[in-house]
C-alpha cells in the first residue's frame, strides 16, 4: 500500500448553499482541483492538486469558493519546519533535485524595509511635481572622462550609444518559453507606449515582436538560443547574461513540455526537446574572455549599441564589476538573490547569492573608489516590488531598476510558485494555448501602462519630497537614506548613516 506521507497543503472550502455547480471552477482549474460528482449532483476538489492560485475564487459567480491554509499540521519542532520534512518526504520518494519558481521566500532581511527616506523641511525646501519641472529620464550608457569642447568653445555632445528611458525601470528578462506568447506582447507594447525597455530573456525574439525593437533589450545567454545577426540588430541593447539571481552558478532549464512549435522556432531548437543552457559560457573563463565577446558583439552590430553584462549578486561583486567596467561593457545589471524564476534548484534559489541592496552599494562604492564608475551604468535586480524600492535603489547607486515578478503580478500572476508545471491558470507561464488565451495583451498592456505611471507619478513625489527635481541629482545620494535595525557592519557597507544621524 502507497503511503503519501505528504498532506495537502491548501483546503478548498465551497459552500453548499451557494455554490450552483456551474462547473465554472472545473473548466477554469488546469490542475484538474474540482470536479463534478454525477451521482451526488454536487463539486468536489481534490486538495492535493491545489496550488492556491485563486482563479476558481475569483471567478465563482456566487462567491462560493475560498482557498485557506491547510491546518492539519506535522509536531511542533523548532529544528525541523513543516516546509523542510515534506521536502525530505518529497526527495525520499522521488530521488530528484527540488524545484520551485518565483523568487525565494525565506525569511532573511529585506534591506528595503530597514532603509527610509530623508525629506526636505525648512532649510532645504521640497518640490512640487504637480507646478515645478521634474525629470524622470535616463540615460544609460558609458558617459566621457570629462566636459570637452570644440575651437569655437561648444561642448561636445558626443556619446557612445545609450538607452533612453522615460524613468528608471524596466522589464527584466523573461524568456518567450518561460512565459507565454500574451504575456510577452504585453510587455512588449506595453513598453513601446512607456517610453522603456524590456528584455528578451534567453529565448531569443519571437519573429511577431521585431516592430518593438526599439524597445528590446535582447540577451545572449550560454545556450546561444535563438541568437543570430537579426536578432542582434533588432535590439536596442544587447546584454550578455552571465548569472541570475535566482540561481548564481547554474545554466537554465527551460522543460521539453514548454517547447511548442512557436518556441522551438524562436530559439532553434527541436520541438519538444530539452533546453539547457550550461552553467558557464564555455567561451568566457576570464575577464579577457568576456572583453572578447563584448566587442565581438559591437563589432557585429557597428558599435550602434550598448553592451549589459547582467551577473548575480554573489560576495565579491565589487571585483567582478570592476573587471566588467573595464571589460568593454556599457552597462552592469546586478540580480540579487531575490530575484524570480520560471524554475530553479529549491536549495539554490533560497540559499546561494546575496541580496541586491548590499550587492548595489558594494558595487557602486568600488567602481567610485577605482575612478570608473562613470564608464558604466547601473541597472538593479531582484525583487524591486514598488517605487519606493526603486528609489532606494537609485540612491545607492543604481542608474534605473528591473521588475520582473511585480509586472507579472500586473498581469495576474498569484504568486502560487507553479511556473515550472506549465499549467498556469492566468496564462502567463504558460504554453498551453487553451490557457495562454486567458491573458488577453492588451488588457495586459494597459495594466502594466497604468502600473508604471502610477509608480513614475510616485517616484515624482517622493523626489519633490527630498528636495531633489532630476533622478542624475538622486542617484548615487546616499546622504538621503537612513537605516533602522541594522548592525554598523550593514550600515558601513550600505553607506548611510542610522536614523536620528
Amino acid at each position: 500500500m502507497k503511503i503519501n506521507f505528504i498532506l495537502p497543503e491548501f483546503e478548498v472550502i465551497r459552500d453548499r448553499d451557494s455554490c450552483v455547480s456551474c462547473r465554472i471552477c472545473e473548466r477554469e482549474c488546469s490542475n484538474g482541483v474540482h470536479s463534478f460528482n454525477e451521482k451526488k449532483k454536487i463539486m468536489t476538489a481534490d486538495q492535493a492538486k491545489c496550488v492556491d492560485c485563486q482563479r476558481c475564487v475569483a471567478l465563482c459567480p456566487t462567491s462560493a469558493l475560498k482557498i485557506v491554509k491547510a491546518d492539519c499540521s506535522f509536531p511542533s519542532n523548532g529544528n525541523w519546519s513543516e516546509a523542510s520534512i515534506k521536502e525530505i518526504y518529497k526527495q525520499a520518494e522521488t530521488g530528484g533535485i527540488l524545484l520551485s519558481s518565483m523568487g525565494s521566500p525565506s525569511c532573511l532581511p529585506v534591506y528595503w524595509d530597514k532603509i527610509l527616506i530623508n525629506a526636505s523641511q525648512v532649510t532645504n525646501p521640497s518640490i512640487d511635481p504637480l507646478r515645478e519641472p521634474m525629470e524622470t529620464r535616463v540615460f544609460l550608457g558609458k558617459k566621457p572622462d570629462k566636459l570637452k569642447r570644440d575651437s569655437d568653445g561648444k561642448l561636445k555632445c558626443e556619446l557612445s550609444p545609450q538607452l533612453s528611458l522615460s524613468m528608471p525601470v524596466m522589464f527584466s528578462a523573461m524568456s518567450f518559453g518561460s512565459i507565454s506568447y500574451n504575456a510577452h506582447k504585453a510587455l512588449a507594447s506595453a513598453s513601446c507606449e512607456l517610453g522603456i525597455m524590456y528584455n528578451t530573456g534567453e529565448g531569443g525574439l519571437h519573429k511577431d515582436f521585431y516592430e518593438y525593437g526599439k524597445n528590446t533589450i535582447v540577451q545572449v545567454a550560454s545556450g546561444r538560443f535563438g541568437v543570430h545577426e537579426a536578432y542582434l540588430e533588432a535590439g536596442a541593447a544587447i546584454e550578455i547574461k552571465i548569472g541570475q539571481g535566482a540561481k548564481p552558478g547554474i545554466g537554465g532549464h527551460l522543460p521539453a513540455k514548454k517547447i511548442s512549435s512557436e518556441v522551438s522556432q524562436t530559439r532553434m531548437i527541436p520541438e519538444g526537446t530539452e533546453a539547457i543552457s550550461p552553467a558557464p559560457h564555455h567561451d568566457i573563463y576570464s575577464i579577457e574572455d568576456l572583453r572578447q565577446l563584448v566587442f565581438a558583439l559591437k563589432e557585429a552590430t557597428n558599435y550602434n549599441k550598448p553592451v549589459i553584462v547582467k551577473v548575480a549578486a554573489v560576495h565579491n561583486i565589487g571585483a567582478i564589476a570592476s573587471g566588467i567596467a573595464r571589460s568593454g561593457a556599457d552597462i552592469i545589471a546586478i540580480d540579487g538573490f531575490r530575484g524570480g524564476t520560471g524554475a530553479a534548484p529549491t536549495r539554490i534559489r533560497d540559499n546561494v547569492g546575496i541580496p541586491v541592496e548590499l550587492a548595489l552599494a558594494a558595487v557602486d562604492q568600488r567602481l567610485r573608489d577605482e575612478g570608473i564608475r562613470h564608464k558604466v551604468s547601473i541597472i538593479a535586480g531582484g525583487s524591486i516590488r514598488n517605487s519606493s524600492d526603486v528609489i532606494k535603489a537609485l540612491a545607492l547607486g543604481a542608474d534605473a531598476c528591473y521588475i520582473g515578478t511585480a509586472a507579472l503580478i500586473a498581469l495576474g500572476c498569484h504568486l502560487c510558485g507553479n511556473c515550472q508545471s506549465g499549467k498556469c491558470n492566468w496564462g502567463i507561464a504558460t504554453q498551453q494555448p487553451e490557457l495562454v488565451e486567458r491573458l488577453e495583451p492588451e488588457w495586459g498592456k494597459k495594466r502594466l501602462v497604468n502600473l508604471m505611471n502610477a509608480w513614475k507619478n510616485e517616484i515624482m513625489e517622493m523626489m519633490g519630497g527630498m528636495g531633489i527635481n532630476s533622478i542624475e541629482a538622486l542617484i548615487g545620494n546616499r546622504q538621503m537614506l537612513r537605516g533602522v535595525g541594522m548592525t554598523s557592519k550593514e550600515l558601513e557597507i550600505l553607506g548611510i548613516a542610522h536614523a536620528g544621524e
